[in-house]
């Protein structure tokens, strides 16, 4: 029986789009977004930020300097945000009706300048019990060490966790963790599969 449900975020709950910000910095700095983004891609300072090895001012002095620029601290968080687009992937109203029944968890590889963001613009957050973060649990999706993060913060078995994620790769991962895990393809499909399982809800 599924005891809870693990949710991923980007492209799950809330949709992204990484020009959007490669965009708004390329305004800002004076380059292409496609440098931007090269730039950003280049020394793995992203990924050093999501796992927790750097903080916020940290990342936001190495990613100005990487650029050649130099933009205000809370402007650059507006513009590192920007990627992120209004309408949530999975209603309100689902999450609502899935949370009176189950334990819901958080499991994101994100970072703290996003995560903290994205909680506060948007409400549907609040229907998670618990939020599972790769910066702070210095790991990153598929490592097995933040699925285990996961099943400890969902409070039962692997095999009572009910896990969906946009990218095989990290759904393979929590399966190899023991945890039933589906590719998210909206919320149509995610009812289908939830029902297949004998999860029930009323909306």
């Amino acid at each position: 029986m599924i005891r809870t449900l693990i949710f991923d975020l980007g492209r799950v709950i809330v949709p992204f789009d990484f020009r959007l910000g490669y965009a708004r910095m390329a305004e800002r700095c004076g380059l292409e977004p496609d440098e931007v983004r090269a730039r950003l891609k280049s020394d793995g300072l992203v990924r050093s930020f999501e796992s927790g090895g750097i903080g916020p001012h940290e990342f936001h002095r190495q990613v100005t300097q990487l650029l050649g620029t130099e933009v205000p601290y809370d402007e650059f968080r507006e513009i590192w945000f920007s990627i992120f687009l209004p309408e949530t992937l999975v209603s309100d109203a689902l999450l609502a009706a899935l949370h009176a029944r189950h334990r819901l968890v958080l499991l994101s590889n994100t970072n703290q300048i996003h995560f903290e963001m994205i909680r506060e613009r948007y409400p549907i957050l609040r229907h998670f019990d618990a939020f599972v973060l790769s910066y702070e649990a210095g790991a990153m999706k598929p490592e097995p060490r933040i699925y285990a993060a996961a099943v400890e913060a969902a409070r039962c078995a692997p095999q009572e966790c009910f896990f969906t994620d946009d990218i095989p790769e990290y759904v393979e991962g929590a399966r190899q963790a023991g945890i039933d895990a589906v590719v998210f393809e909206g919320q149509e499909a995610l009812e289908r599969e939830l029902r297949a399982r004998g999860v029930v809800w009323d909306q």
